[in-house]
């Protein structure tokens, strides 16, 4: 029997409205908001928290989930949630995973990023987006 796949990740936003996206050290080196796969006997909830505080060494609080993405290639399911930075903190980079994290206006997304992430942003920000559910498949990228 195979382990279905489940990922999280947080929309974070800066009082100035900018996203906060971290830089990964292995694939295409792409930009991306802090997330990843969940670890045995976690919540999606649990692993966007748990991942974000590994990537950025941030504690956040999760609030309201935003999409859930189902990718057939990897039978996985990536849920997004929007999440607030408990006290204040200043991301800092892992340094294992990630060698920049930094805040950037929704309009200026730096380059290269994938059109999955872009999409979690985009429908994360609209607060007249209801649909949760969707189906994603091959990344593209914007070099």
């Amino acid at each position: 029997m195979s382990t279905k796949l489940v990922g999280a990740a947080a929309v974070i936003l800066d009082a100035e409205g900018r996203i906060l996206l971290v830089k990964h050290n292995y694939g295409k080196f792409n930009w991306e908001i802090p997330g990843g796969l969940s670890e045995k006997d976690e919540s999606a909830e649990d692993t966007a928290k748990r991942e974000v505080f590994e990537e950025t060494g941030l504690e956040v609080t999760v609030g309201r989930l935003t999409g859930v993405y189902y990718e057939s290639a990897h039978d996985m399911h990536h849920f997004a949630f929007i999440c607030t930075i408990n006290d204040n903190q200043e991301p800092q980079p892992d340094a294992k995973e990630v060698t920049e994290c930094k805040y950037f206006s929704i309009d200026d997304l730096p380059r290269p990023i994938s059109d999955f992430t872009v999409k979690r942003i985009q429908e994360a920000l609209n607060p007249n987006y209801t649909h949760l559910f969707h189906n994603i498949g091959p990344r593209q990228w914007f070099e």
